[in-house]
C-alpha cells in the first residue's frame, strides 16, 4: 500500500505539479488548499507526511503545523514547509512551530523528493524498530512488539515513580523532544544551551533506561509522560 503524502498550498499550480510528480514516483496524494482544511485532512487521513505552504488563507503553515503537533497522535508526522521566505528569522519560526525541514521556493522537484524519501525512511525505522504504531495516527498499521518486556510491562508504581524523579527542566526537555527539536531549538525555547541540553537527555535516557531518543519518545508516549 503505497505511503500517503497530505500537500497544502492555495496555488493550484503548485499543488498540481508536485503531486502529479510524486503520484509518478509511487506515493498516493492528497492536497488541500489552506490550513484549516489541511487539518481536518490531517485527522480524517492519517498521511504518512506533509508538505504545506506557509502563506494561505484561513491559516497559515506555521499555525497549522502547531496545530499539529499539539496533537499526540501527529507529534512525529513527517513535516516540509515550502515558501519563498528565506530570511533567517522566518525559518527559525518555521523550525519553532514542529516543521522537519525548511525548503524555500523555488526548488526541484526532484530535490524535494529526496527530502520525502529521508523523512519517509527515518519515520519507517521509528515505526518498525521501535514499536512507534499508535492507531490514532498510522490508520491500518498494527501495533508492534515492544523491543523492552520490562517497559511495556511497566507499573502505575514504576510509573510515579519515575515522574517523581524528573526535574521541572527535564518534563519540559521531554515535551519538546516529543516534537522531534533538536539540542539547539530546544535550547533556543528553553534559554539553554545545546551542551546543557544534551545533559539533560542524557539523565532522561538513564532515568526511563531507554538507548536513545526515538525509544525515550516512544517511551514517554506509550506511559503518559508527557502529554
Amino acid at each position: 500500500m503505497p505511503l500517503t503524502i497530505l500537500i497544502v498550498d492555495d496555488d493550484l499550480g503548485t499543488r498540481l505539479s508536485i503531486s502529479d510528480y510524486l503520484e509518478l514516483s509511487g506515493y498516493s496524494v492528497i492536497t488541500a488548499d489552506d490550513g484549516q482544511q489541511a487539518l481536518a485532512m490531517v485527522e480524517e487521513y492519517h498521511p504518512d507526511l506533509m508538505v504545506t505552504d506557509i502563506i494561505m488563507p484561513r491559516m497559515n503553515g506555521y499555525d497549522l503545523v502547531r496545530r499539529v503537533r499539539q496533537q499526540s497522535g501527529f507529534r512525529l508526522l513527517p513535516v516540509i514547509l515550502l515558501t519563498a521566505r528565506t530570511k533567517t528569522q522566518e525559518r527559525i519560526l518555521g523550525y519553532q512551530s514542529g516543521c522537519d525541514l525548511y525548503l524555500p521556493k523555488p526548488f526541484e522537484l526532484e530535490e524535494l523528493a529526496a527530502a520525502i524519501r529521508n523523512l519517509l525512511e527515518r519515520s519507517q525505522i521509528i515505526q518498525s524498530e521501535y514499536g512507534f504504531s499508535h492507531p490514532e495516527n498510522l490508520g491500518t498499521h498494527t501495533p508492534t512488539k515492544s523491543l523492552d518486556t520490562h517497559h511495556s510491562e511497566l507499573t502505575d508504581i514504576q510509573k510515579s515513580h519515575i515522574l517523581f524523579e524528573l526535574t521541572p527542566r527535564e518534563q519540559e526537555v521531554l515535551e519538546l523532544l516529543t516534537y522531534g527539536l533538536s539540542n539547539a531549538e530546544m535550547g533556543q525555547q528553553l534559554h539553554l544551551s545545546p551542551r546543557t541540553i544534551e545533559k539533560y537527555v542524557s539523565s532522561l535516557l538513564r532515568k526511563t533506561e531507554t538507548s536513545n531518543r526515538a525509544e525515550l519518545v516512544r517511551f514517554a508516549i506509550k506511559h503518559g509522560l508527557v502529554e
